[in-house]
């Protein structure tokens, strides 16, 4: 069987923790910010955790 390659493009969005979850960041924070208010720009630096459910979708993918 061939090796599979790396989904760059989840490579790019996804971490996985030393704990096993994965990590994301939030969307809407890459460029734009300056309209948004301060509080958004805020929490939107603070990583969160991919929902059990999304993250059992990603077992198979490579990243």
């Amino acid at each position: 069987m061939p090796k599979l390659k790396t989904h760059k493009g989840t490579k790019k969005v996804l971490n996985v923790r030393d704990s096993g979850s994965i990590k994301i960041g939030h969307p809407g924070t890459r460029h734009n910010t300056g309209k948004k208010n301060a509080a958004s720009n805020r929490s939107g630096r603070k990583a969160s955790a991919l929902s059990q459910a999304d993250a059992n979708r990603f077992k198979k993918v490579q990243f």
